[in-house]
């Protein structure tokens, strides 16, 4: 299947030298890029939601290990290992719970190890390769979920899991493209995703700029549209994917399944295997970040809330398993997820 009609948006470009950010945070009124420079740069980008999706983090973290590298001296790859381990270490706290910024550095620095005179060369192939296969696995998670839709589908989606959020294509939202380009999908509503609304800035965003036509929602409406029919799948991304099949995504995903367990909606997950944490037995043990509160109290700088109030900001839910129907990564489709599937589909990742 051909999408190049469909995915025209990509948010990270390499030059050689420096990593150049698609800043999200001014989308869509100012398309502007940030060239980082350094390994602190990108860590920033990461910190300051320059950058945002879990696979997105993943690659910047890539190519920021490849900055750090280039900024030291050393006649091989365990030297240079050693030169920037506290720069890296940095690096991998940026975003504690996207699991995929801790693989990517993790496989970066394997690939360091034991390289001889030709590792800055190897390092910064390794990170090229890192961000086409996220490509190539998109592509691949598109058709499977497409798979998964009937025909005349009305999809409803959460956040911002696109190209933005990826190399390319994107993760639900790629299942959202594919669906599209196969005459599939009768209908796209988009949640808004407070406080940052990456929902109605990127997402929508996002679609129009490809010609897809989607309808905006607040948040809270997302039950309301269930309970009247409009709905048939919730089509997610993930930031963690635990051993059980349990999910961590952006705040409000739990809200959305639990309204469509409720209802007979279809809630479907979709992720790269990278996002896939067998380490993790399940989300109670998963480190949920936290934002400050000046993200609810302030909009553009402008003070909304009451100077008293206190603050409660997580940034990311944990929808248990038994909520999903559907999980997508590149290597497959996982039906009511579990334990035993989950294992069955990633045992190689247990022993990493």
């Amino acid at each position: 299947m051909k999408f190049e009609q469909v995915d025209r948006v990509r948010p990270l470009l390499w030059t050689g030298a420096a990593l150049m950010v698609l800043d999200q945070r001014l989308l869509p009124g100012i398309q502007q890029s940030i060239a980082c420079h350094s390994a602190a740069d990108v860590a920033q980008a990461i910190q300051t939601l320059a950058v945002r999706g879990a696979p997105a983090i993943g690659i910047a973290g890539a190519f920021g290990m490849v900055l750090a590298a280039q900024a030291v001296q050393a006649d091989n790859g365990e030297q240079a290992l050693a030169a920037i381990s506290s720069t890296v270490d940095k690096l991998m706290q940026a975003r504690p719970t996207a699991v995929n910024l801790r693989w990517a550095i993790e496989r970066m620095k394997g690939r360091l190890q034991g390289m001889d005179s030709g590792w800055r060369l190897a390092i910064e192939q390794e990170a090229l390769a890192l961000q086409a296969e996220d490509l190539a696995a998109n592509h691949a998670m598109g058709v499977l979920g497409e798979q998964c839709l009937p025909a005349g589908a009305r999809v409803l989606t959460h956040c911002n899991t696109g190209s933005l959020a990826t190399a390319g294509f994107g993760t639900a939202l790629g299942v959202i493209r594919a669906g599209v380009a196969a005459g599939k999908i009768a209908h796209i509503y988009a949640s808004e995703t407070r406080p940052w609304l990456q929902g109605s800035r990127l997402t929508v965003w996002e679609l129009l700029e490809d010609g897809i036509e989607a309808t905006l929602i607040i948040d809270s409406a997302s039950a309301y549209l269930m309970q009247q029919g409009k709905v048939d799948f919730v089509i997610v991304g993930a930031d963690r994917i635990c051993a059980n099949g349990d999910v961590a995504n952006k705040i409000g995903t739990y809200a959305h399944a639990l309204a469509a367990k409720a209802h007979g909606v279809k809630v479907m997950v979709v992720a790269p295997s990278s996002t896939v944490d067998m380490l993790t037995a399940q989300g109670s043990e998963i480190e949920i970040e936290e934002r400050g509160a000046v993200e609810l109290t302030h909009i553009q700088g402008i003070e909304v809330g009451a100077k008293a109030t206190s603050v409660y900001n997580p940034v990311f839910d944990v929808t248990p398993a038994e909520c999903i129907d559907f999980i997508i990564t590149e290597k497959g489709v996982i039906k009511n997820p579990d334990r035993v599937k989950m294992a069955a589909c990633f045992s190689a990742l247990s022993s990493l």
